[in-house]
C-alpha cells in the first residue's frame, strides 16, 4: 500500500463465526482493515460507528436477516455489498440485490474468490471517468452528472447504488451502442469477474424501476431482444 493510500474497511457479518473469522484472516493477510459481527443488529450498529467500504453480508443472520440489513444499510451508507447465501434458490439472490446489494455468492464458497469479488469492486472504486464522460448527460428529463455521480429524473434527484449508477453510466455514455451482458459486466464489474451473468438483468430492473421505466417500452433503458441492453433518447 503507498503511503496516505485509503486502507479499505470489510464489514464481515455472519453467524457462522468461524467462516467468518477464516474470511477475515483472508483479508487480513492481504492489506485490507477487518471488522466482524455476527448478527443483524451488530452489523447495523458497526457500519454506523465505522463506515465501511465494503460489506460482505450473510442472508440468514440472527436478529435481522441480511435483507433487512442490507435495506437499513441503504438508508446511511454507499458502501459496497457482497451478499452470501446459503440457499441456492434464485428469489433469495433477487431479493438481496433488489434492496441494494452489488454482488452475491452462494455457500459453500472459496475464500479466495471472495477475497477476488472484494479486489474487483476496490478496482472499480479507483476507476476515474475519462474526459468525455465527465459532463452531463440528457436524456429528455433524465441527466446523469457523471463527475458528480448524480442522476435526476424531472428535476428530482434519483437516489441509486454505486453498481446502479455505473450501469447507467456505462449506457449513457456509449447511447448509441447495445451492450450484451458480459459487456455491461466488463464495463460495470471489470473483465476480471467471474460469476452469474444474469446479475446485470436485476440492477437493470432496479434502475427501471427507480427511473419510472417501463420494462417493455423503456423510455431509458431499452431492451434489444436476443441481444442486451441500450440507452435510449427519453421523452
Amino acid at each position: 500500500m503507498n503511503p496516505g493510500q485509503h486502507r479499505w474497511q470489510v464489514l464481515v457479518v455472519d453467524d457462522e463465526q468461524d467462516l467468518a473469522r477464516l474470511v477475515a484472516d483472508y483479508l487480513t493477510r492481504d492489506g485490507f482493515a477487518v471488522a466482524l459481527a455476527f448478527d443483524g443488529p451488530s452489523a447495523v450498529q458497526a457500519a454506523r460507528d465505522e463506515p465501511p467500504d465494503v460489506v460482505v453480508l450473510d442472508l440468514g443472520l440472527p436478529g435481522l436477516d441480511g435483507v433487512e440489513v442490507c435495506r437499513q444499510l441503504r438508508t446511511f451508507t454507499d458502501c459496497y455489498v457482497i451478499m452470501l447465501t446459503a440457499r441456492t434458490d434464485e428469489v433469495d439472490k433477487l431479493i438481496g440485490l433488489a434492496v441494494g446489494a452489488d454482488d452475491y455468492m452462494t455457500k459453500p464458497f472459496s475464500p479466495r474468490e471472495l477475497l477476488a469479488r472484494v479486489h474487483v469492486l476496490q478496482r472499480r472504486a479507483r476507476m476515474r471517468p475519462t474526459e468525455e464522460e465527465t459532463g452531463r448527460l440528457q436524456f429528455g428529463p433524465l441527466a446523469v452528472d457523471v463527475a458528480a455521480r448524480e442522476a435526476h429524473l424531472g428535476g428530482r434527484p434519483v437516489e441509486l447504488t454505486r453498481t446502479e449508477f455505473d450501469v447507467l453510466v456505462a449506457l449513457a455514455t456509449r447511447p448509441k451502442v447495445v451492450f450484451t451482458r458480459r459487456q455491461l459486466i466488463d464495463a460495470v464489474w471489470g473483465e476480471g469477474w467471474v460469476g452469474d451473468e444474469h446479475l446485470v438483468d436485476v440492477h437493470i430492473a432496479h434502475l427501471r424501476r427507480k427511473l419510472d421505466d417501463d420494462p417493455n417500452e423503456g423510455r431509458f433503458v431499452r431492451t434489444v431482444r436476443g441481444v442486451g441492453y441500450r440507452m435510449g433518447v427519453g421523452r
